[in-house]
């Protein structure tokens, strides 16, 4: 493996436990419903409410933020380090404000609810319309120090 193909960072967005709990629980809510109907019905009510729920949290728990010696993985997007300007961590209400009333309608954002932390970092490529990253993750001072120029 070569310097530049080298990971230095690597998370994936995986949704909490709880919502889990939540795509089981819209699974029985949804068999209480059709119970009614018979305990076929509810069988069946509880298999697809569940399993819907289960793949619409699958979906948010799914991309992955990647970083190596000279390109930014971030769901199906393949970015050049050297596209990108110097990286911001952002906690609490500063993150906040970059995903509501700071944010370019233009930007590239990797949003997930259930991380209240990002990192913003501006797009250097003059051919490229945008004008930055939001990237939520757990760690936005080492995903930070990760895309830093040092």
């Amino acid at each position: 493996m070569t310097s530049t193909s080298r990971i230095i960072y690597d998370e994936r967005l995986t949704a909490p436990k709880t919502w889990w709990v939540m795509a089981a629980l819209f699974g029985i809510s949804l068999a209480l419903v059709f119970f009614p109907y018979g305990p076929v019905a509810a069988l069946i009510a509880l298999a697809i409410g569940t399993c819907l729920a289960g793949m619409y949290v699958s979906s948010q728990g799914s991309t992955r933020i990647r970083v190596t010696g000279d390109t930014l993985f971030v769901a199906d997007a393949r970015i050049p380090l050297k596209d990108l300007g110097q990286p911001e961590a952002l906690q609490g209400e500063e993150a906040r404000a970059w995903r509501t009333y700071k944010a370019d309608l233009r930007a590239f954002m990797v949003m997930r609810s259930f991380l209240p932390n990002a990192v913003r970092v501006e797009v250097l490529d003059p051919e490229d319309p945008t004008p930055y990253l939001y990237l939520s993750t757990r760690t936005p001072d080492l995903l930070a120090k990760a895309l830093g120029k040092e």
